[in-house]
């Protein structure tokens, strides 16, 4: 009866301490518990692609990620429209090209309804002409349809919390066509109102190497340009730097061209 009463505790104890560690919450490398990050509003993901394999293998991708939600896949404009306008999605993965009427007509509707959505261009070699389209239509990414799974999730994630994703081919054929064009006409009155509010700290010089900044020019170049020394120019940078709160001329060029700062005269 003895070691039968004592095995009884003995089992006991340890379910006892099974149950106690199962309910000790798990933390992740951010400090946040495994709970309150399932609780954790999740990242709401519209797919407008016309190929059915490629949006449903994106959907499905996406949906098996904790905290990303996917509120709609189509291929047709008038659901996206619809989806845009009443779900309000943070994030619209775009495959379809820049300079189709789909396209524009999408960016012309974030605008009008005040939608949250930003949005992620998925773009293939053939439509390259197309990354400064989507740039001056106000997209937040561009990322290559053969890129890696592990790109796209991290693309999604940084576009959603504020930040541009170009990976650095595509911001180097950005700019670098920019550069090559010159503005044909006046350019947009009220974004470059909102460019002088953003940039009121710059002075005349700053703002001018901002300009060539998003048009390519080298620091080098920029010298040259401007009769200064290259040292100058970078001390310039500096400064341009922590006024407009970007950390490298990468960022300052994706800032310059988010905002039609290469079309400033």
């Amino acid at each position: 009866m003895t070691n039968e009463l004592a095995n009884h505790r003995l089992v006991k104890k340890q379910t006892n301490m099974k149950a106690t560690r199962a309910a000790v919450p798990v933390l992740t490398e951010s400090g946040e518990t495994s709970n309150e990050k399932r609780d954790a509003p999740s990242i709401r993901i519209v797919v407008l692609e016309d190929q059915t394999l490629f949006r449903d293998g994106i959907a499905r991708l996406i949906s098996e990620q904790a905290d990303l939600e996917v509120v709609g896949a189509t291929d047709s404009l008038a659901v996206a429209v619809d989806n845009i306008r009443k779900v309000r999605p943070d994030i619209a993965l775009m495959g379809w090209p820049a300079s189709s009427p789909n396209c524009q007509k999408i960016f012309a509707v974030i605008q009008e309804a005040k939608a949250p959505t930003r949005v992620i261009m998925l773009v293939t070699d053939d439509l390259k002409e197309d990354f400064v389209e989507a740039v001056r239509q106000g997209c937040c990414g561009i990322v290559p349809k053969q890129t890696s799974t592990e790109l796209l999730l991290k693309s999604i994630r940084k576009v959603h919390a504020g930040e541009f994703w170009l990976d650095r081919m595509t911001t180097a054929n950005v700019i670098r066509r920019l550069a090559a064009r010159k503005s044909s006409g006046g350019g947009n009155t009220a974004a470059r109102q909102g460019l002088r509010e953003h940039a009121a700290a710059l002075s005349v010089r700053e703002m001018e190497i901002v300009i060539l900044v998003a048009r390519g020019f080298k620091n080098k170049e920029m010298a040259e340009r401007m009769f200064i020394s290259e040292q100058t120019v970078k001390n310039h940078l500096h400064n341009i730097f922590d006024k407009v709160g970007v950390s490298d001329r990468l960022e300052l060029a994706l800032y310059a061209i988010h905002n039609n700062l290469h079309e400033a005269s």
